[in-house]
């Protein structure tokens, strides 16, 4: 795309999928110490619906007209000024604290990108950011010991597919709390699939009758109360979602803010290069259907990633 104008999703109020909408925007320019972005992907995320609702007004607000998206992925097509790290043509994926990246060019600072690693896909590379670090903070934030008992919940979701392999290769032993249809999957990945829904206090007691040492909570407060009923220590669980909870019990909330760093990001891609961890992405979905996308990842059953080709197939 070479003329001025580039295109990106809005949103002029809080509110449904219906105030999504795709505009033309002017070309975005790098400054120092910037580039733009040519994007091939972008990960949506449930942090991302929950702005846009007005959710997360009190810790998040938007201002309007609002864009959105942090996950990217995509071809540098300008360097700003005195920028060494890249060049134009270069294959990076990254992040925007912009809420910019639903967009088919982003001017990102060079410190929030790496290079994308060519046996990696666009798809994986453009959705690897929040997942990935929430994931990673999130298991670090719990400190799993080899041998102990790590109960998660939304085991087969796209952070939580990535913390049920990280915690199985620091050897604890993992609980997948998950529906029927995930089971086979959990199993392949070496955790312990347990069915959400009544009863499920006792199924993990059956399933731990050690106990349960750390939890992760990638759902609801619920979960949260269920580690402290199951006798979790608060340090010891942590929740990307549940703040009030969090607060009220004394559990942990680290996530994708207390892990957003270049480092990890690369540690991250490098273990799914390496076939260490698996990263799967559910579907694809072009920008202009962008609220199609958004309406698939709020069912809250998807397993794996939900991706926007913001310029066509790569």
């Amino acid at each position: 795309m070479t003329s001025a104008v580039a295109r990106a999703v809005r949103f002029d109020r809080y509110g449904g999928r219906d105030v999504l909408y795709v505009a033309d925007v002017e070309m975005p320019t790098p400054g120092p110490g910037e580039v733009v972005v040519e994007v091939r992907a972008a990960g949506i995320n449930p942090g991302e619906a929950a702005i846009r609702t007005g959710a997360l007004h009190d810790m998040f607000p938007a201002t309007f007209p609002s864009g959105e998206g942090s996950d990217l992925a995509g071809v540098v097509t300008a360097v700003g000024p005195a920028v060494t790290e890249f060049s134009v043509g270069d294959e990076v994926l990254g992040f925007s604290f912009r809420r910019s990246s639903h967009a088919t060019h982003t001017a990102v600072p060079v410190d929030q990108l790496i290079r994308k690693p060519s046996q990696m896909s666009w798809e994986t590379a453009g959705s690897l950011y929040v997942a990935g670090v929430t994931a990673y903070a999130a298991v670090r934030a719990v400190d799993p010991q080899p041998g102990e008992t790590v109960a998660v919940s939304a085991a087969a979701g796209g952070v939580g597919g990535l913390v049920v392999q990280l915690l199985v290769l620091r050897e604890a032993r993992v609980l997948g709390i998950a529906g029927p249809a995930n089971f086979d999957w959990l199993r392949a990945h070496g955790v312990t699939p347990v069915a959400y829904g009544d009863g499920l206090a006792d199924r993990l007691r059956e399933a731990a009758p050690n106990g349960v040492d750390a939890f992760i909570d990638l759902f609801g407060p619920e979960y949260v109360q269920l580690a402290v009923d199951l006798g979790v220590a608060p340090a010891r669980i942590d929740t990307i979602i549940a703040f009030q909870k969090a607060g009220e019990v004394g559990a942990k909330t680290e996530g994708s803010a207390d892990a957003s760093t270049t480092e990890v990001l690369t540690e991250m891609a490098g273990l799914i290069v390496s076939g260490a961890i698996d990263f799967e992405v559910a579907a694809t979905y072009p920008l202009d259907r962008v609220a199609d996308a958004y309406e698939e990842l709020e069912k809250r059953h998807t397993r794996g990633k939900i991706v926007l080709l913001p310029n066509g197939s790569p």
